[in-house]
């Protein structure tokens, strides 16, 4: 992600914040739909052994920092999860399969799908909310209300790591999906944890992988 151009990058912005891009020309002004799911991935340094001190180029780890800067806070701001993948050792390569299947995975997404659908076929057709990630307003407030212990951890949470307005109501939209996953009727404190562990910036760790 860091080696697109610094204008590119930032224009993405609007579309992750709105699902809707605006071009403007002088004498007209267009708005289009692009609503889109973003996969993006770095490595956390230029070199990408910042957690290899043999390997590692003489710049670690300020040349991570200088390389991690090029993603700006709001843009990073606007992306939900945020997960480190760290380097696969041989030894993982014997490691026996994950208990849950990529196809067990499938139906689980498919069922939380499901569950959106039919929350949100009852609003007007102008809505036309499909998903957890188009809800805001008072309507997150009423389908992403976390029980009372999440409520305090999401409070708490807030203030610990500053988050902004926008991170916050990301948050409430994970953790509802999260909840829609286990096929629970309420949002609970588990799932606000989960959402803010996928809540973090891109930062320089002190043993960081490459990916």
């Amino acid at each position: 992600m860091p080696e697109f151009n610094r204008a590119a990058l930032e224009a993405l912005r609007q579309p992750l914040e709105t699902g809707r891009i605006s071009i403007a020309r002088a004498n007209s002004h267009v708005t289009y739909p692009a609503r889109v799911q973003l996969i993006a991935a770095m490595n956390p340094c230029r070199c990408g052994w910042l957690s290899e001190p043999g390997r590692a180029c003489s710049r670690a780890p300020r040349c991570a920092q200088d390389y991690q800067a090029r993603i700006s806070g709001p843009l990073l701001d606007r992306i939900d999860l945020h997960i480190d993948v760290p380097a696969v050792l041989p030894a993982d390569l014997a490691l026996p399969p994950p208990a849950e299947t990529s196809a067990e995975v499938a139906r689980r997404v498919a069922a939380a799908r499901q569950r959106q659908r039919t929350r949100y076929q009852t609003l007007p057709d102008e809505r036309r909310i499909r998903t957890n990630a188009e809800v805001d307003g008072a309507l997150l407030d009423e389908v992403a209300a976390p029980e009372p212990a999440g409520q305090a951890l999401l409070q708490r949470a807030a203030e610990r790591l500053r988050l902004s307005a926008r991170g916050y109501h990301r948050v409430l939209r994970v953790a509802r999906t999260l909840a829609d996953l286990d096929g629970a009727a309420g949002v609970a404190r588990r799932h606000i944890a989960e959402a803010l562990s996928y809540r973090r910036p891109i930062n320089v760790p002190e043993t960081a992988a490459s990916g």
